[in-house]
């Protein structure tokens, strides 16, 4: 058997820093690439259809679309009520559960509109103040112009 002489010390190449190890949240892996991932996913089939359009609260929607998406939900939520209440619920309780089932919905499309103006989708909390936020929120949201040319929320929403 021959051996082999032992690497010199001296000789060998400085290893390389290592990099601080991301956690795991949960049992989900964490990485650099992750959050592109998905936005990849998602974002592509998702941003430019009509279910993303209620489901993603990124990216910008004009006045115009801001409008008929409140109006579909209108319709979504009167015959909810009208089917929950032939169903043997109480009117209160039909509002109720129709309220909660639109409310991702709404703050998605508030999210969308405030983005539009340059400020913080957070903005669209103000929909959860009962009457006063409500109203506000609908004024805001349906009659404040964007800001022209794109801002950090992506590019200007095209005009229909």
């Amino acid at each position: 058997m021959s051996s082999l002489p032992a690497p010199d010390p001296a000789s060998r190449a400085p290893a390389a820093p290592r990099q601080r190890e991301r956690r795991a949240l949960g049992p989900f892996p964490r990485g650099p690439g992750t959050d592109a991932i998905v936005t990849l996913a998602l974002g592509r089939y998702l941003s430019n259809s009509p279910v993303g359009l209620f489901l993603l609260p990124r990216g910008r929607i004009g006045r115009k679309t801001y409008w008929r998406a409140v109006g579909l939900l209108v319709l979504c939520m009167s015959v909810g009520i009208a089917l929950l209440e032939i169903a043997g619920l109480s009117a209160d309780d039909a509002e109720a559960r129709t309220s909660l089932a639109i409310l991702w919905p709404v703050l998605a499309i508030s999210a969308k509109r405030f983005h539009d103006m340059g400020r913080s989708g957070w903005w669209s909390l103000i929909n959860l103040v009962p009457y006063f936020g409500q109203l506000v929120g609908l004024v805001v949201n349906g009659t404040v112009r964007g800001t022209r040319g794109d801002n950090r929320f992506g590019p200007e929403p095209e005009t229909l």
